[in-house]
């Protein structure tokens, strides 16, 4: 492994993506003939594989930017209030009626705000060891205020459960005409912010002496993250885990921001691949496929275990 170059590792990675993109588009068993079928895959079966590639590709940058500015593989943004805070701020929004429901723009808006107070207890934290800790803590009075919302108005939000965990059916051309620039757009500054990471991650000694103000570098890499993980949410919802497993394969693979894009994108629509496998088996007692986040979770659930394992052995 060791002798195999980063730029072909990251090849072999890419051309994963047409394979995974092939099994997303006949994962529904629909036949690709005939103009129903056809104008279905481009209205509902395209635009669901590219919300699945962008909000995994934001996932897995976002996640992979919080460890290395945070030097905690435990973070992620389900873990330091910043995805729950998005959800929280969307749902907020709808209820207080700051947002038209069917407003791509105004979700997008409300989870920025709401990711930012979420996340804005940990832009200032040094005490990066029990960060975990206190992310855990705060996501979960904040999935707390998202419970009593819900039971404040159950039946104006019983179609947001689907979303509260994780899934991108439903998606279409009009969700992506807004978000694919936010996340294409803060990727590529994550991008150019990978000096900047590489600076802060041995420790803020370590920065101040190369010149680099530790809170002033790592207020503007939270907030890359906050807005990534916002734009995931307002496209997908809560989804679980990627932001947290993709940053540890790609320290393995030795890869930087790209790579976490790319392997997010794949881990995401291949995720919704097995989702929609599974909702065809279970379409005698499923009026709904299986949620994306469901997959996410359960996968996310098995590796978080393993590296829990690893790391005290």
């Amino acid at each position: 492994m060791k002798s195999i170059s980063p730029g072909v590792r990251r090849a072999a990675w890419l051309a994963l993506l047409p394979v995974v993109a092939a099994a997303h588009v006949l994962a529904p068993g629909r036949p690709l003939t005939g103009a129903l079928n056809q104008r279905i895959l481009w209205e509902l079966g395209i635009p669901r594989l590219l919300t699945a590639l962008l909000a995994g590709a934001a996932l897995g940058v976002a996640g992979y930017v919080l460890q290395a500015t945070l030097r905690n593989p435990m973070a992620a943004p389900e873990f330091t209030g910043v995805n729950p805070g998005a959800v929280l701020g969307v749902l907020t929004a709808l209820t207080l009626g700051v947002v038209p429901a069917d407003s791509a723009a105004g979700a997008l808006l409300a989870a920025v705000v709401g990711g930012a107070l979420g996340g804005a207890a940990f832009a200032s934290m040094r005490d990066t060891a029990n960060l975990v800790v206190y992310g855990l803590l705060g996501s979960a009075l904040l999935a707390g205020f998202t419970t009593m919302l819900l039971a404040y108005q159950p039946g104006r939000f019983g179609n947001a459960m689907r979303w509260l965990v994780g899934s991108v059916e439903g998606r279409v051309w009009d969700h992506l005409s807004v978000a694919w620039w936010w996340i294409v757009g803060w990727i590529a500054l994550a991008w150019l912010c990978s000096a900047v990471l590489a600076v802060l991650a041995p420790g803020d000694d370590h920065a101040a002496a190369l010149g680099l103000p530790p809170l002033a570098g790592r207020a503007v890499t939270l907030a890359v993250a906050i807005a990534l993980t916002a734009g995931a949410a307002s496209l997908a919802g809560a989804i679980a885990f990627v932001g947290l497993v993709v940053p540890h394969a790609v320290r393995r693979l030795r890869g930087g921001v790209l790579t976490a894009a790319l392997f997010g994108g794949l881990t995401l629509a291949g995720a919704d691949a097995v989702a929609q496998f599974a909702g065809r088996a279970l379409a005698g007692t499923q009026r709904l496929g299986l949620p994306t986040g469901v997959v996410t979770a359960l996968a996310g659930a098995a590796v978080l275990v393993f590296i829990a394992r690893k790391e005290h052995a």
